[in-house]
């Protein structure tokens, strides 16, 4: 059991060292957007690649476990969870490579307006991830209902960045282009949310044993 118990030690580091990635991944991609760094938009787009084949190692990390070692109760369901988790890790990578080529065809062109809602939202998508990631460390059955707390806020501001966008497209037609595509920025942090807060619900089945997708969580979960 003592090797066993290392193998799962060493599974919940490889997870977490994905999500460190991938949280580096939501920052660097929206700070080549903010800063017009296509060197650095280039980079998120080029180190995907690792992202990707760290998935496939944990995913078969996580089969030789089942076949292996027939985890049973708890431990089975640890082992599913990583699974579920990487492969939402893995989606936020490849959104965080969307931004990055959205960057690289903004950075193009002058820029339309001061992009303040944005970094917000990889701000808090950020902690999203991050804390989410926490939950699983820690097993914290608390945690789901914060990390959706910070989706809804997540949802709100993606309201408001299309409906400030809009008005910019209504008044001026040359902004079309520029507007959609941070529309798509805007559009890709939501959806990175969305894949931290699968995360936190995972971490509740881990805990609880009980799945809570498409579920309203009570405060009291």
């Amino acid at each position: 059991m003592a090797i066993f118990d290392n193998e799962l030690r060493a599974l919940k580091e490889k997870v977490l060292t994905l999500g460190s990635m991938v949280e580096t991944a939501i920052h660097d991609s929206v700070q080549s957007l903010v800063e017009r760094d296509n060197n650095l938009a280039r980079e998120v787009v080029i180190n995907d690649h690792e992202i990707n084949a760290f998935d496939v190692e944990i995913d078969e990390e996580c089969i030789r476990l089942i076949a292996l070692r027939q985890p049973k109760a708890r431990d089975l369901r640890f082992i599913i969870t990583a699974m579920k988790i990487t492969t939402d890790l893995e989606r936020m990578g490849d959104l965080a490579v969307n931004i990055a080529e959205r960057a690289l065809e903004l950075n193009e062109e002058p820029i339309l307006k001061p992009y303040i809602d944005i970094p917000r939202m990889a701000e808090i998508s950020q902690v999203m991830v991050k804390n989410s990631l926490d939950a699983f460390v820690r097993g914290c059955t608390k945690l789901p209902n914060e990390v959706i707390k910070m989706d809804e806020e997540v949802d709100k501001l993606n309201v408001q960045v299309f409906n400030e966008l809009l008005f910019y497209m209504i008044q001026d037609p040359n902004t079309v282009s520029r507007a959609t595509r941070i529309t798509y920025v805007s559009k890709y942090l939501e959806r990175i949310a969305d894949h931290a807060t699968n995360i936190a619900e995972m971490v509740f089945y881990l805990c609880k044993g009980k799945i809570i997708r498409h579920m309203e969580i009570k405060q009291e979960v």
